[in-house]
């Protein structure tokens, strides 16, 4: 596990149905460590003159102990958002959901629009406590209007700086049915 570009260049062609589980995941870890920004598709390299490299044999084996401690009793469901929601709904249950910003690129997924209006329904009619995270867009404000709306502005630490200070200001909501 060393910051390279030509590892990172292999972990990007490697074909992911010669790999079992636990390769993908070394390998995922390994490119989001490497890429510049933390981008899941459209990665590149990541390098600066004034920093230390993302990856690191040491840095591995401490992220991976951290993990392996905040894992511990952790169920893990490989499945549709909703279908995860409705199982795991009670009285007691919190929760997050932190969806792609609608008509964004760079997510790798297709989320259309019905995913945020069936996650609105699901927040009207669930048991549990329900927290989710959008653009600040009127689309958004209208789909969530039934629900505690608060507006918090962003800080990118990769957007872009003009005359020593960001250029735009950003903004999402969090929303939440209690």
């Amino acid at each position: 596990m060393l910051h390279s570009r030509e590892l990172f260049l292999n972990h990007q062609e490697s074909a992911l149905q010669t790999l079992t589980d636990i390769q993908r995941a070394a390998r995922f870890y390994a490119l989001q460590r490497m890429a510049f920004g933390g981008k899941v598709s459209g990665q590149s390299f990541g390098y600066a003159r004034t920093a230390k490299a993302g990856l690191s044999s040491k840095r591995f084996e401490r992220d991976v102990a951290l993990l392996t401690e905040r894992l511990n009793g952790v169920f893990i469901e490989n499945t549709h958002w909703l279908d995860c929601i409705k199982r795991y709904d009670s009285g007691g249950t919190l929760v997050f959901c932190d969806p792609p910003y609608w008509n964004t690129a760079g997510y790798g997924v297709d989320f259309g629009f019905e995913n945020y209006e069936n996650m609105a329904e699901i927040m009207r009619s669930m048991k549990g406590k329900m927290i989710v995270t959008v653009n600040d867009i009127p689309e958004m404000r209208e789909c969530f209007s039934d629900f505690s709306i608060e507006q918090l502005e962003i800080t990118y630490t990769l957007g872009k700086v003009k005359d020593g200070k960001r250029a735009d200001k950003s903004y999402e909501l969090l929303i939440r049915n209690f």
